[in-house]
Formats: C-alpha cells, structure tokens, sequence
C-alpha cells in the first residue's frame, strides 16, 4: 500500500493553522495510501513556545521539531528532508514512506486526488509538483511538492554547499548537481491560488 508521508512547514506561533489544518485532514478518509500528516518547525527559544508546543505534542503526537534555528531559507528545508532517513527506520525493500510531501501550512490538501495522482509517479528518483523557472532554474514551487523516499536518502549523505537562499530553487539545484529527480512530474494545472489579483499561480 502507498505510504506518504505530508511534512507541513509552520512555526511555533501558527497554532490556529494547525488547529484548523488537523480539522481538514482529519475529516478526510483517502483510500488506497496511508497518510500520515506532521508538522514541522524548529527547535524553539521562546520558552512559553516550548511549553505550548509541548502541549500540542503531548495532545496529539503529530509534530517533528527539527535540529534547527527556525527560519525559512536558511536550511530548514534541507534538515527536514535529510533528517528523515534517521528519524524513520528504513531500508531499500521496504521504505517507511514511498514519498515525502513539503508543504506550507497556507496550503489545503485534498488527500484522495493527491493518492490517485502518485499512483503514476515512479517510486524511485521522482520529483512532484508545480513546476516553475527562474534564475535560469526549473524548480518545484515552495508551497507543495514531493520526492521519492530514495532522494531522502541522497540527501541524508550528501555534502551540500549552499543552505541560504531560496529554499525550492536551492532544492532543485541539489538535485540538478546530483543527478537525481530526473523523474519530474508537473501539477500545475492541479494547483489553485487564491483569486488574489496579481498572484502568480492564480488560476
């Protein structure tokens, strides 16, 4: 059975989208996957962050809290991914996750089309989303996108040079100088923006 794994980027004082996202996600039964959704931060210095996080754990145990300075585009992204192959037990045959999902915690998720649309992703060196260029880099935009569970791994092992910057271009450099994700995958006409006037992927 397909098995992904939905890694939502929020911080410590997003606590009403996480309530709101744990309403949604919990009111959707997909069929076909196991779907495990957990958000994701940072380690914290506020100290009443730590209790209110803490709380949150303990309430519901859906939170991984990274082995970083919060931030946004400077390598929060890279711990999160890399971290995963020690944080889950793994080997080649029988992976934790088939694939791992970044999304940002203003992204609303629809579990059943996201099972039938990785039902035609390859399993392995696979690299989803809704795909964009800039800076002369074709990349997966930021607020959602996946790999297979084997470039997790890569990057688990990898000596990457450069952490700063934008974190989804950066990501599709790594994978461009590492010869892997070369299956891509384009969603865009799967994404919708909110009708914002002037918003890029609005639809």
């Amino acid at each position: 059975q397909l098995k992904v794994l939905v890694g939502v980027f929020t911080t410590p004082d997003r606590y009403e989208s996480r309530s709101f996202l744990r309403l949604v996600y919990g009111a959707q039964s997909p069929t076909g996957a196991i779907i495990d959704v957990r958000f994701i931060m940072c380690r914290m210095a506020d100290a009443e962050h730590k209790i209110t996080v803490g709380l949150e754990i303990m309430n519901y145990g859906d939170m991984i809290i990274l082995d970083c300075r919060e931030n946004m585009n400077d390598g929060k992204t890279y711990t999160y991914f890399s971290s995963l192959p020690r944080l889950f037990e793994s080997n080649s045959t029988n992976p934790p996750y088939h694939y791992v999902v970044k999304a940002d915690d203003d992204v609303y998720i629809r579990l059943q089309p996201l099972v039938e649309s990785l039902q035609f992703v390859a399993r392995e060196d696979a690299y989803y989303g809704c795909n964009a260029t800039q800076r002369g880099v074709e990349y997966m935009i930021g607020s959602l996108y996946a790999v297979s569970w084997d470039i997790t791994e890569w990057l688990s092992i990898s000596h990457i040079p450069n952490f700063s910057g934008p974190q989804d271009i950066l990501f599709a450099t790594w994978l461009r100088d590492g010869h892997v994700g070369k299956n891509r995958y384009d969603i865009e006409d799967k994404l919708y923006d909110i009708q914002v006037a002037g918003t890029h992927f609005a639809h």
